[in-house]
């Protein structure tokens, strides 16, 4: 029995199968590595805008908003992106009125800001699913083309050899069918990883979304937060 497995596969595989190992294995280090840091990222930008969208519209006015908003957060919160992106273009379409830029609608241009930065947040938090969506898809062929490829070895061993018992086929036959096992234990957690952090990525798009409305009502209806009494009250700028 210590002829069999993993290690007298290696040693008895030809370039074919010792590549096909090693392109699983590369598989597999991938898909945890993404899984593990893109978990990561949206556990930390769960936890850090669990609160801080609360407190930014319950903020005495935009620069404190700003600063709860962005305490102890990542350079990449999408939510304090879109605070910025929403405050910048106001104040670019203030300062341009004059120009030919003033031509379009504050209400245009602050929709268009906010929606390429919501794009870019998006992109930023999908990156590397692709990565899972292709191991998983992938990964068992892989493995299924290292058994018949081990089976056709073990087959043509048969053939040079004579011998058709059970004891002559068992050890050559598992070993290849290994690689199918290998290739499901690559694609499995690929294929649970792709979905849990596409669900994610969707819960915090939605939040994203309703962000953006609420900056996008600010900043056009030319408002300022107050707070009174724990409760958000929107008072109309004076002119």
């Amino acid at each position: 029995m210590q002829n069999y497995g993993m290690t007298h596969l290696w040693a008895q595989g030809d370039f074919v199968t010792r590549s096909i190992a090693l392109t699983l294995l590369i598989m597999s280090v991938l898909s945890w590595s993404v899984i593990v840091v893109k978990g990561w990222h949206v556990l930390r930008l769960k936890r850090l805008t669990k609160h801080a969208e609360h407190a930014f519209w319950h903020a005495d006015d935009m620069a404190d908003g700003m600063r709860k908003l962005g305490h102890g957060a990542p350079d990449d919160n999408p939510f304090l992106a879109l605070a910025r992106a929403g405050q910048q273009a106001a104040e670019h379409h203030h300062q341009t009125q004059p120009q030919l830029h003033d031509r379009m609608d504050v209400s245009d241009w602050i929709t268009r800001c906010l929606k390429d930065t919501m794009d870019d947040s998006v992109a930023k938090m999908q990156s590397g699913l692709a990565v899972l969506a292709s191991i998983g898809s992938t990964a068992p062929f892989v493995g299924l083309f290292g058994t018949v490829w081990g089976i056709y070895h073990a087959l043509l061993t048969i053939g040079a050899t004579g011998q058709t018992s059970i004891d002559a086929v068992a050890g050559p036959v598992g070993e290849a069918l290994i690689m199918t096992a290998f290739g499901l234990f690559v694609a499995i957690p690929a294929v649970l990883g792709y979905n849990a952090l596409t669900r994610a990525n969707k819960a915090t798009v939605t939040k994203l979304n309703r962000f953006a409305h609420g900056l996008h009502a600010f900043f056009v209806t030319g408002a300022r937060l107050a707070s009174t009494q724990g409760t958000l009250r929107v008072a109309a700028r004076a002119h």
